[in-house]
C-alpha cells in the first residue's frame, strides 16, 4: 500500500484545536476522509475518521448516542455510565471508522499527513492562495450495486 495523495484543508479559526482536515488517497484507488488535524497538549495528532457510539433503550430498544441522558425514541431516562472505559480510565465515547492496523503503518500515515500539512500552511502565506477543494467527486462513473 502507498499513499498516493494527501489533500489538506486548512481551518479559518485560529484559536481552535482542529486545525485542518484532509483526505489520503492509497494506491490511486481508495480514498479516506474526513481525517483530523488537531493541536494537542504535546503538539499535532492526526485524528482518524470516527462516529458516535451508541445503545439501546432498556424501555423501547431505540437506539441513543452514550451520552444522551433521555431516550430519542421514548423520552425514557437512560442510565448514566453507560460507556466502557479505555485503559486509561476514560469513557469510550467514540470508535474509528477507519484506522491504521500497526505501528509503521500509523508512522508513515503520520509522516505523510504531518508533511501535507505543514507544505498547505506554507501555501497559504503566499499571496493569491486558494485552499484545496475537498468536495466529493462525480459519482457518474461508480456502479451501481444490483
Amino acid at each position: 500500500m502507498k499513499i498516493t495523495e494527501v489533500r489538506v484543508k486548512l481551518m479559518n479559526n485560529k484559536d481552535d484545536r482542529l486545525k485542518a482536515f484532509c483526505s489520503v488517497t492509497l494506491d490511486d484507488e481508495f480514498v479516506i476522509r474526513d481525517i483530523k488535524i488537531i493541536q494537542g497538549g504535546k503538539g499535532f495528532f492526526v485524528a482518524m475518521p470516527s462516529r458516535k457510539m451508541c445503545d439501546h433503550c432498556d424501555n423501547c430498544g431505540g437506539k441513543n448516542h452514550l451520552r444522551a441522558r433521555y431516550c430519542n425514541n421514548c423520552g425514557a431516562l437512560l442510565k448514566d455510565n453507560r460507556a466502557k472505559k479505555d485503559f486509561k480510565g476514560r469513557m469510550k465515547l467514540h470508535v474509528d471508522i477507519a484506522h491504521p492496523i500497526n505501528v509503521d503503518c500509523r508512522k508513515i500515515f503520520l509522516e505523510q499527513v504531518s508533511n501535507a500539512y505543514k507544505e498547505e500552511l506554507e501555501k497559504s502565506k503566499l499571496p493569491g492562495y486558494k485552499p484545496v477543494e475537498m468536495d466529493d467527486p462525480d459519482d457518474e462513473d461508480i456502479p451501481e450495486i444490483v
